[in-house]
Order: C-alpha cells, then structure tokens, then sequence
C-alpha cells in the first residue's frame, strides 16, 4: 500500500524548493552587474584559480592515489590522470549560471557543480596535485566557442585531457597545438595556456 501522505509531503518539498531557487534566481538577477563587476578578473589573473595547495584539492588527489596500490608516479601518473578526468566529468554537474561568476576548485568540489571552465580548472589543479608541476590549461576562444584542454609533459611525451573528449597522449606540444587547429592561420582566434605558477598567450 502507497502511503500518501509521503508522497504529497514529497510533492511540496519539491514546489518549496523550486519556489525557493526561483527568489534565489531573483536576487542573483537584481544584482547581477554589482557582482559581475566584483567577479571581474583579468586573464593574466587566472592563475589565481589554479590552486592545487588547496586542502579540498589535495585530499581529493590522496583518494585518487589511493586507488593504486602503491601510487607510483613514473608507473601510473597516465592512469591517475584518467581517474581524475572520471571524477570530474561524473560528479561534477555541469551547470551554466546567467551570470560571470568564478568558482576556485575547492567551491567546485564541495558545490559538486561548475560550468565548463570551472571543470577545467579543478582538473588542472587536481592534476598537479598528483604530482606533475608541468600541467596547464590551454584555453582557444573563436568567435563564440571556447575549447578547454589540460595537458601535462610526461616521459617525453604529452597528457592532454579535452574536456570533452576524454584523455589522449601526444608527441609533443605543438602536436596538440596542431590537433586543436591553433596553427590555422586563416582562423581569428585567442590562445592562451596558464596554471598556479604562469600565464602565456600563445595567440
């Protein structure tokens, strides 16, 4: 036998929290300028968003090294990476906010939701906090679209994650650069790399 009154009590938990979104929605909405323009950062700025000395970062690095016996960096950094990359991309909802608003990593982690860059940014940080300094985020802007890709030197070789792709290994550097068609030179566009330590505009 159905209970009713459970599922009525669900039904207007549902209708309060949809009631209570939207008065937030309302807010956000009324003072959206005011935080835009607090929210403002310039792009050689963005390496304050790559923080992978953060508790939340670090933490969420050990648990991923922990699914190796022993977490061996030169043996199983690739396969870290991939763990890292199927965090994110699982249990970070993406969600696409009507306002400029940056997330750090840590806000990411504990809100289980980002938009696209604030994805990106979390696995960035997370990447180098599995022990590769080397990691940075490459951001291409064309027109309206903006592709994301981290990607980290290792043995002689590049780790590169799309996100969304998935992980794939180049030779070198300008062999990813090639495969995300930044060397196109009948195409405008902005390019630029950064993580915790350096900004660079490649474009």
């Amino acid at each position: 036998m159905v209970d009713d009154s459970k599922e009525e009590k669900g039904d207007e938990d549902i209708e309060t929290l949809k009631r209570y979104n939207q008065l937030y929605l309302e807010i956000i909405m009324r003072y959206k300028d005011y935080i835009e323009e607090n929210e403002n950062l310039y792009v050689a700025e963005l390496p304050k968003l790559i923080t992978p000395d953060n508790e939340s970062v670090v933490g969420l690095a050990n648990k991923i090294k922990s699914q190796f016996p022993i977490y061996s960096y030169n043996e199983n950094f690739p396969d870290a990476v991939r763990s890292a990359y199927s965090y994110v991309k699982e249990n970070i909802l993406l969600v696409n906010l009507p306002i400029q608003f940056w997330l750090k990593p840590e806000e990411v982690i504990r809100c289980g939701a980002g938009d696209i860059f604030d994805k990106a940014t979390l696995l960035c940080s997370l990447i180098i906090a599995l022990g590769n300094v080397s990691t940075k985020l490459i951001i291409k802007v064309k027109e309206s679209e903006r592709e994301f890709v981290v990607y980290s030197e290792f043995n002689n070789g590049i780790v590169a994650v799309d996100l969304e792709r998935g992980v794939k290994e180049y030779k070198s550097r300008d062999e990813l650069l090639k495969a995300m068609g930044v060397y196109e030179e009948s195409e405008e566009m902005n390019v630029y790399e950064f993580n915790d330590k350096m900004y660079n505009s490649i474009i």
